[in-house]
């Protein structure tokens, strides 16, 4: 049976996920890291695609990304795909795949979940128990989106420009967003729709996206229908 093609619209952010095969790393040392940043900047612009946020764990990679071009985020992600694993497998003199599978993406609706997956991307290491503040981490969009450091992979987002007139305007009201936990709920349900590869929102932004794809939206429950007698 052959795949249905991911949920795409122009302008309409993206939440990517790509892990590492068997969930082994994909980064051994800081040159990987900063190589990684480098081939995903330049292939943004190359793919004109902007990124908003991300993270680098060990063994996956979390974007925030959206794109005027139908298919754009697609081409993004193969070539930069392709063109770190040639890398990796250069410098660690191994060879086959490195990725698992194709990467994972879900629409994100701007109005009430776009801030939302801005933190949820750069709370990951927080999670992970790999620091207890965003800030500190090295590898992640949180310095730049929070702290205001120059960080040339990051196009800024409307809803995140919103925030504030000033650079640091915008980065006191970012930071103030985190005071607040991100529910048990709405964590669920950002985990269960990139899971599922559908459209994160309110029920008003998935009736637009079905009406646009012609496609159930929302996400479906564990298992097989319920026979009906």
């Amino acid at each position: 049976m052959p795949r249905q093609p991911r949920f795409d619209l122009p302008g309409v952010p993206q939440h990517v996920i790509q892990r590492g095969n068997n969930r082994q790393p994909c980064f051994l040392r800081e040159q990987d890291y900063r190589i990684y940043l480098a081939l995903l900047r330049e292939t943004a612009i190359h793919t004109d695609c902007w990124i908003h946020a991300y993270v680098l764990m060990t063994n996956h990679v979390h974007l925030l990304m959206s794109s005027h071009t139908k298919g754009g985020i697609s081409r993004c992600m193969q070539s930069l795909g392709r063109r770190y694993v040639t890398y990796f497998n250069q410098t660690y003199r191994r060879s086959g795949t490195l990725w698992e599978g194709r990467y994972k993406a879900c629409l994100v609706d701007t109005e009430r979940y776009l801030l939302t997956c801005y933190r949820y991307i750069e709370l990951n290491p927080v999670r992970a128990v790999m620091t207890d503040k965003p800030g500190s981490y090295p590898w992640s969009s949180h310095a730049c989106n929070g702290l205001n450091r120059p960080d040339v992979v990051l196009t800024p987002h409307a809803e995140y420009l919103a925030l504030g007139s000033t650079p640091i305007a915008r980065c006191d009201a970012y930071l103030a967003l985190f005071k607040d936990a991100i529910s048990e709920d709405r964590l669920a349900d950002i985990r269960a729709y990139i899971q599922q590869q559908r459209a994160l929102g309110t029920p008003r932004f998935q009736a637009v996206i079905e009406a646009e794809l012609a496609r159930v939206a929302s996400v479906r429950p564990r298992g097989r229908p319920r026979k009906v007698f």
